[in-house]
């Protein structure tokens, strides 16, 4: 019996599209607005189901083709069949939602989603998932809602070309390494200087998988690095670098670029020219002054800290990461910088230490984790900043806590989403609060 059919309305984030079926909202997987749909329920809750497609009846104008061959089976990507300008609109359109139903921040405030310079070939750091045996080596990515990964062959569609290159020589390389079984994931790392990569292993046999690598070393261009993972231990460095790095602007033109580093399985943003337009928002949005006093909450190794450091007059950095305290204290003196003073702590301790010295900020960024910054809100208010500039990965907690914030006058101003991660649903996006 044929199933029914369906409009596709829009996007949700997670990726689905979004019709109604039976009076109820069905998010339905690789759809594109503009479908119509023959649809298969596949789960149906009290006020949604969830369905698979059965036959496209018309396509949308923005379905294209996607390039990857394994799209569709890869878990990666999940809007390659999307075009571009509509994948654009559907990012504005979430955050635009999520920020109403949060913090009833109104349409007009969100600006349009800023393309990334490539759609494609924009990933600097990927984890490959690593499944078999020699021989019988599979490597990239798990399939759906499965623990089984998908090979993805010659490379990875959003991977920048040398994260590619560098995956085809490990394939060699690990299809006849000892006890590859045991090997459950490699991570590839580029920046502007460096390609670092880290095996992560759980076999007991570390010195003869360490040899091997070793010896192989040679084969393994353009690594720069390569280290291994065992369990919860330090890194082990098996050969080349101990870090990695990239430039930022200075305000100044006639200023040099500030080099930054970071050690391999530190954080850094996978886009990089993406990176650079957060760091012009974020400086438009702060108005800096040469007397101002600015807390960057999150620091992580000094990504918005340092280049912003010579427009102000001091700049505190909170990050709870050990190793990124270290990249940023070298950055810091690397580049001459003197007007900086970094912690060490968790959001909240490093806030408490503020407070009870008394400190005072004109501006506040705060670029938390996915779950964002609820857990620091009473402590920013005790700082009583006149204006939280606050980069977010999420727009549903970035939502609450514009609300939570809304509480105590904070009142967002502005919101940009940043497409950091074109052929996915996943967002950023830099939003302005001022106090009333």
């Amino acid at each position: 019996m044929n199933g029914p059919t369906a409009a596709i309305d829009t996007l949700a984030f997670g990726g689905n599209g979004v019709s109604r079926v039976n009076g109820k909202v069905c998010f339905v997987p690789f759809s594109c607005p503009g479908d119509e749909v023959r649809l298969a329920i596949t789960s149906e809750k009290r006020s949604y189901c969830i369905a698979r497609i059965t036959e496209i009846v018309t396509p949308s104008p923005s379905r294209v083709t996607p390039p990857c061959p394994v799209f569709g089976t890869c878990g990666g990507c999940s809007w390659q069949h999307i075009d571009y300008p509509q994948q654009l609109q559907a990012k504005r359109q979430i955050l635009v939602e999520a920020l109403w139903r949060g913090a009833r921040v109104p349409d007009e405030c969100v600006g349009p989603a800023l393309p990334s310079p490539d759609p494609y070939g924009y990933r600097s750091r990927v984890q490959f998932k690593v499944q078999g045996t020699a021989g019988r080596l599979r490597i990239g990515f798990y399939r759906n809602n499965s623990h089984q990964v998908e090979d993805i062959g010659s490379g990875c569609a959003i991977a920048v070309p040398v994260v590619n290159s560098t995956l085809a020589v490990l394939r060699v390389v690990l299809d006849s390494c000892p006890d590859v079984s045991s090997i459950s994931q490699v991570s590839v790392d580029s920046a502007e200087q460096g390609v670092i990569a880290v095996i992560t292993y759980s076999g007991r046999d570390v010195s003869a998988v360490s040899d091997y690598f070793r010896k192989r070393c040679a084969e393994l261009q353009p690594l720069t690095g390569l280290y291994l993972q065992t369990g919860r231990k330090p890194l082990l460095k098996l050969f080349g670098d101990n870090q990695l790095s990239y430039d930022l602007p200075q305000a100044a033109p006639e200023a040099p670029a500030c080099r930054l580093t970071y050690q391999p399985g530190g954080f850094s943003q996978v886009n990089r020219p993406q990176n650079r337009v957060i760091l012009d928002i974020v400086r438009r949005m702060a108005c800096f002054e040469d007397t101002a006093h600015v807390l960057d909450l999150y620091c992580g190794n000094g990504n918005f800290s340092l280049p912003i450091a010579g427009e102000v007059a001091r700049v505190t950095g909170i990050e709870e990461h050990a190793g990124s305290i270290v990249s940023a204290e070298a950055n810091r003196a690397a580049n001459g910088i003197g007007n900086v003073e970094f912690i060490c702590a968790d959001a909240v301790s490093g806030l408490k230490e503020l407070v009870a010295r008394g400190c005072r900020f004109d501006t506040i960024i705060i670029d938390p984790p996915r779950a964002g910054a609820a857990e620091v809100v009473t402590e920013l208010f005790r700082l009583n900043p006149s204006r939280i500039i606050y980069v977010s990965c999420d727009p549903s907690t970035l939502a609450r806590d514009c609300g939570l914030l809304a509480g105590s006058g904070y009142t967002v101003r502005e919101s940009v989403p940043v497409d950091m991660f074109p052929q996915t649903y996943h967002l950023e996006s830099v939003t302005l609060l001022q106090k009333q």
